[in-house]
């Protein structure tokens, strides 16, 4: 891949590198970025320098994005709800219970594997086990993702991620009844210090956080509601709603163990809009509740689980 190169201007000087490449290679994670300054493939007026390095007026920034591992991951034929397809983005309707993209005991089965059974043409830049992945979604959460197909999609797609200019809307059962017809969370959320396989509202490594939600339906014991992620970070609505008494039926991880008869949490992405990396044509994608929800709400609503 071609180098690029940066001068830097004066309304960047001081800040520091990693947090300014953040800005300029916006499907890059932070730590990735920290990686490769670490690594020597970005360099300033020609030397490696550390992470925590100030810019200054007039330098100059090489940045070399390595050239993407070859995919090694086995396409599988496994049926896939594709919502939307061109030549640049899918959008596909995830079922609960499929794992996104390949990790240590789950490397088959996923979506990852799907999609490159029914094409072989996705965006690189995440590598080999995440070839098109944008955003994920938990595995016992379903709904819609969008997926890129070449680098120029994934770059777009990400930057509007960052930007938080994509409409991410989710329908989600909660155990109680939330006082407020409407509101905003507005939490941070980091790795738990007393487990570290869940996420917390934490003021320590943690990220700015926002979900908006609305009370849709009422039930004696629980809610039906819709949240707009702001922000994305990993568990944010399940985190939310438990930060705010309120956890998501079916997720014994944030919440009771005595629950709705489901298998995981009754959380589904309804809605995804996005501005087309290509045409610039404002997208949006909606998709039904999966059928395990939509028999918990009817059970609620004819008082099947009242307590």
């Amino acid at each position: 891949m071609k180098p690029l190169t940066h001068n830097i201007t004066v309304e960047d000087e001081g800040t520091r590198i990693d947090r300014w490449l953040s800005g300029k290679l916006a499907s890059e994670s932070r730590n990735r970025i920290q990686q490769l300054i670490k690594n020597g493939d970005i360099r300033v007026n020609g030397s490696q320098v550390k992470t925590s390095y100030k810019l200054r007026f007039n330098d100059q920034v090489l940045i070399h994005l390595p050239e993407p591992e070859p995919l090694n991951v086995s396409p599988e034929q496994i049926p896939l709800d594709i919502v939307f397809e061109d030549g640049s983005v899918i959008v596909v309707n995830k079922p609960r219970g499929m794992v996104v993209h390949p990790a240590p005991g789950h490397m088959s089965g996923t979506l990852v594997n799907a999609l490159l059974g029914h094409c072989r043409d996705l965006s690189g830049i995440n590598g080999i086990l995440r070839p098109g992945i944008v955003h994920r979604i938990d595995r016992e959460t379903s709904g819609l993702l969008m997926v890129a197909k070449t680098d120029q999609a994934h770059r777009s797609l990400a930057k509007q991620l960052k930007d938080k200019s994509t409409k991410r809307k989710y329908l989600a059962i909660v155990h109680g009844n939330l006082p407020h017809d409407e509101g905003i969370i507005d939490a941070p959320i980091g790795r738990s210090e007393k487990d570290r396989k869940k996420m917390a509202v934490t003021e320590k490594n943690s990220k700015h956080a926002v979900t908006h939600f609305k009370v849709l339906e009422r039930f004696s014991n629980y809610t039906f509601v819709a949240c707009r992620l702001e922000t994305g970070r990993t568990h944010q609505i399940r985190v939310h709603m438990a930060y705010i008494g309120h956890p998501l039926a079916g997720d014994p991880k944030y919440g009771p163990r005595k629950t709705l008869p489901i298998n995981g949490q009754a959380l589904h992405a309804a809605e995804l809009g996005f501005i087309h990396p290509v045409t610039r044509q404002q997208m949006l994608f909606c998709a039904a509740l999966p059928d395990d929800m939509a028999r918990l709400l009817e059970g609620l609503r004819n008082g099947r689980y009242s307590s």
